[in-house]
C-alpha cells in the first residue's frame, strides 16, 4: 500500500494551516506549525502572491493531504466525483468522507487518519460483521462499522478510545461506545464537512 512517509508537520506547514494529521499532538504546544506557522525551506518565509493556478494546485494538495491520499487515487475520486449528480466539488468531499480511515476516524476510534489506516489495514474492524482491511472501502448509508470482537481488548485500542472519548461524533454518524460500533446515519452534507476548502478551486484545477 503506498503511502507518504514524509516528515508530516512539513505538510501542515506548507499548506499554512493545520492539517491535524498527528492527532492529540496537534491540538497541544508541541505542534510545529504553533511554532513555525510558515512553509519550510530556505524561503519559507518571504512572501509569495500565488497566480490563479498556484491558488487552485494549493487547494487539491491540501485536501488530498488531509485524508491522506495519493495523487492518482485522488484523481480517481474525482473522476468519481464528476459522474455523480450534482455538485462536482461537494461529492468529491463526501466520497473522500466516506473512506473507512476517515470514518473510523470520525468516531473517534482512531487519534488521526494515518492511525486510523494503520489499525484498518491491521485487520481491526469489521464493516456490516465482515472484516475490512482496505482503509480506501467507501462506506454506505446504513453500515455498520465495529471493532472486531478480539481487538476490543487490547491495550492499544484502549487507549485510543480513552483519548478520544470527549470528540464530538459527526451529525452524519451515529456512535454507540457501549457497543464499540459506529452507523453511517446517513451520508454527509457539505455543512457536516469542517474542512476549510474551496472545493470549487479543486473542479477548476482540474478543467483545465
Amino acid at each position: 500500500m503506498a503511502r507518504y512517509t514524509g516528515a508530516v508537520c512539513k505538510l501542515c506547514r506548507r499548506e499554512g494551516q493545520k492539517l491535524f494529521l498527528k492527532g492529540e499532538r496537534c491540538y497541544s504546544d508541541k505542534c510545529a506549525f504553533a511554532h513555525r506557522g510558515y512553509a519550510p525551506g530556505q524561503h519559507g518565509q518571504a512572501r509569495k502572491k500565488l497566480s490563479e493556478y498556484g491558488l487552485q494546485l494549493r487547494e487539491k494538495q491540501k485536501t488530498r493531504r488531509y485524508y491522506g491520499v495519493l495523487e492518482g487515487q485522488f484523481a480517481h475520486y474525482f473522476e468519481m466525483a464528476e459522474r455523480k449528480p450534482g455538485l462536482t466539488g461537494e461529492n468529491l468531499l463526501v466520497i473522500l468522507e466516506s473512506r473507512l480511515d476517515n470514518v473510523v476516524y470520525r468516531l473517534g476510534f482512531a487519534s488521526s487518519r494515518a492511525e486510523a489506516r494503520q489499525l484498518v489495514v491491521h485487520g481491526h474492524f469489521t464493516v456490516n460483521g465482515k472484516r475490512v482491511d482496505v482503509p480506501s472501502f467507501l462506506v454506505k448509508e446504513g453500515d455498520v462499522v465495529a471493532i472486531c470482537e478480539k481487538s476490543r481488548t487490547s491495550d492499544k485500542v484502549k487507549a485510543v478510545l480513552e483519548a478520544n472519548a470527549s470528540r464530538p461524533t459527526p451529525l452524519w454518524l451515529e456512535l454507540n461506545r457501549e457497543s464499540f460500533e459506529g452507523k453511517v446515519a446517513r451520508m454527509p452534507a457539505r455543512e457536516d464537512i469542517d474542512l476549510e476548502v474551496e472545493e470549487l478551486l479543486i473542479v477548476e484545477y482540474y478543467s483545465k
